[in-house]
């Protein structure tokens, strides 16, 4: 294919799955495909960010770093939908919780994504887009959770371009309307996947609670403890 290798993964057509498991850190990518992929090879280290394709219990699933923001998300997986024909993209991520009924390594299915990004300004609406998930990978990610025993919420998600935020966190806001936590990726990957006709769902763990913040987990912790998440995507990972 002409657009092929892009300007950011050297892959050839046909190196990744059509669903792809999507982290933010290239070592959690790498310890997902290492820890839970039957014959997992290299598919894409440009830039350090590793993308991975083998086998989940005999089903060819790929993982692949994001890096950090909606821009970076923005085009990682702008590129797998459109020029890979990457059909899912499960986000797998560490957030922020707002809410008090969630505590360190308890999950987070995001249904919607809010925003303070520009990032939807792009596709020239009349209005205000709301990025949401797709409700297939949704309730089967509901359901394994229920399985597996886990302590979940489904519900809003806030998707910041900041970090460190010069008028502070803004929780007391976004709280009262029912937000349950903070990242930084999912509103402009369900934007993606929304103009491209495909498939997302962002899971994230909470790593940091600001209703508990003794529970705050370490940056090892987030790469390699957050593994209930990842076995409940890879079995929903669709062929």
């Amino acid at each position: 294919m002409a657009n092929i290798p892009t300007p950011h993964i050297s892959a050839p057509y046909g190196a990744f799955a059509r669903t792809v498991l999507m982290p933010g850190d290239p070592k959690r990518s790498e310890f997902i495909a290492k820890t839970f992929l039957d014959s997992p090879e290299l598919v894409n280290d440009v830039r350090g960010v590793h993308g991975y394709t083998g086998y989940y219990k005999g089903k060819r699933v790929s993982v692949m770093a994001s890096g950090m923001g909606q821009p970076a998300i923005g085009i990682y997986s702008y590129e797998l939908f459109n020029f890979y024909d990457v059909s899912s993209i499960i986000r797998v991520g560490s957030c922020g919780a707002y809410s008090p009924e969630l505590h360190a390594r308890d999950m987070i299915l995001a249904m919607g994504a809010c925003t303070d990004s520009n990032f939807a300004a792009q596709f020239g609406l009349p209005g205000t887009f709301s990025p949401i998930a797709d409700f297939g990978l949704l309730s089967a990610a509901a359901a394994e959770c229920e399985k597996a025993g886990v302590n979940y919420r489904v519900g809003n998600i806030l998707s910041s371009d900041v970090f460190y935020n010069d008028s502070g966190t803004g929780m007391e806001e976004w709280s009262k309307m029912g937000v349950l936590g903070i990242e930084m990726e999912s509103a402009a990957l369900y934007c993606n996947a929304a103009r491209a006709g495909k498939k997302a769902l962002c899971i994230c763990t909470v790593s940091d609670s600001f209703v508990y913040p003794e529970e705050n987990t370490t940056a090892e912790e987030r790469e390699k403890s957050f593994t209930a998440m990842m076995e409940i995507a890879l079995k929903i990972a669709e062929e």
